[in-house]
């Protein structure tokens, strides 16, 4: 996979692409992630990439040239352009093991106070994150490339992402390591038994509790009921 990123703040994505799981697919092959400063494309003597609104009002606007002349150049019949967006798509599991099948992605990351409102006819998919407000896209896009990088055959284990919170609509079963005992808690005696049956049923009823208690709204979604 060959994931491209368009942002005006590209130091920020160092230490997300030199480090863990990211850069090991990195150095492995497995996916190929560029940076690029839209900036670099902007036709002003000044490198400037945004400008007031029509109409009026607060914060700086991103401009369509810049970004159209970035997205042009690296946009092939394989690519789907994303734009980070509070008005796009809440992100979740289930679309980032859809985007982990793509060949390319273009992640656009906004800033100041948004993007002219043509730029969207240049993007295929519009995702946010959550209902909150962040500085720009930059953030956004790391969380979908740290989702989505995993998820890529090579990256982990088959058997990590299969026993992950979300892989089944369902939050994770609790995990322990030694010692057995530590400041008086104790192990569950079942994953001491040595019977894998056992322990299976009793870490997928964990899982039903715990989705129960804390997010009761994924049962509504899942085949389980509890």
């Amino acid at each position: 996979m060959k994931i491209d990123v368009v942002t005006i703040f590209p130091d920020m994505f160092q230490g997300v692409l030199n480090e863990s799981i990211i850069k090991r697919a990195i150095d492995k092959g497995i996916v190929e992630i560029n940076i690029h400063n839209f900036r670099d494309y902007s036709l002003d003597p000044h490198g400037k990439v945004d400008d007031t609104p029509f109409g009026g009002g607060a914060g700086m606007v991103l401009a369509c040239q810049p970004i159209f002349d970035c997205i042009e150049s690296l946009k092939t019949k394989d690519s789907l352009v994303i734009m980070l967006t509070p008005d796009g798509l809440v992100y979740n599991q289930n679309i980032a093991l859809e985007l982990s099948s793509k060949k390319h992605l273009i992640l656009l990351c906004g800033h100041y106070e948004g993007f002219d409102e043509r730029i969207k006819s240049i993007c295929d998919m519009f995702i946010s994150v959550g209902d909150y407000i962040l500085t720009g896209g930059e953030i956004p896009s790391m969380i979908l490339i740290d989702s989505i990088t995993r998820l890529i055959d090579g990256s982990i284990t088959k058997e990590s992402l299969e026993s992950e919170s979300f892989s089944d609509n369902l939050l994770d079963y609790p995990t322990y390591t030694k010692p057995r005992t530590f400041r008086d808690m104790e192990v569950p005696s079942v994953l001491l038994s040595g019977d894998h049956q056992k322990i299976a049923e009793w870490r997928h009823l964990k899982k039903l509790e715990k989705t129960k208690e804390l997010r009761p709204d994924l049962l509504e979604d899942s085949d389980e009921r509890y």
